[in-house]
């Protein structure tokens, strides 16, 4: 989504009642740690506790579906953020990693009651790819655990 149309959020963000499960992939670690920067940093301003938020680092990608599932299956998190980063490069493995991931949090959010909030920058160059985890285009990391907090309200006030 261009940063551009993103509507922002008016006053504080309380995540203070919620806990959250994040799963990074250490690919690409210099895009994908500015992302879990951001999201921590935004967690932190939000009030969650430090207790109520568990990372896991996977190697890759396309593992972020099975950690994130790891992380559902223990029913102690409001919300689920998974980071990656995948970046264009000569041959048609681009495709069948971003299809992968992007099927596989579909269906993670088909089968359980929790968000699972998709933050996997799929992006033609790493130029792209720094822009997004903290440079001018801000840090879509940040703008993950933002939502990850939104749906956990959303769930939370609905009694979903």
């Amino acid at each position: 989504m261009a940063t551009y149309l993103k509507k922002e959020t008016k006053g504080e963000l309380n995540g203070s009642p919620f806990s959250f499960g994040i799963a990074v992939a250490e690919w690409n670690a210099e895009v994908t740690d500015a992302m879990l920067n951001g999201a921590l940093e935004t967690l932190r301003k939000a009030k969650v506790k430090k207790s109520n938020i568990t990372v896991i680092k996977v190697p890759g990608s396309v593992e972020l579906t099975k950690a994130s599932q790891w992380l559902a299956n223990t029913m102690k998190y409001d919300a689920i953020i998974m980071l990656g980063c995948v970046v264009q490069g000569e041959t048609r493995h681009f495709d069948y990693v971003c299809q992968s991931v992007t099927q596989g949090v579909t269906e993670l959010n088909l089968q359980y009651d929790i968000p699972f909030i998709f933050g996997v920058l799929t992006t033609l160059n790493q130029q792209q790819a720094i822009d997004r985890a903290g440079g001018k285009f801000g840090n879509k990391g940040s703008e993950c655990a933002e939502t990850a907090i939104k749906m956990a309200w959303i769930r939370k006030l609905n009694n979903f």
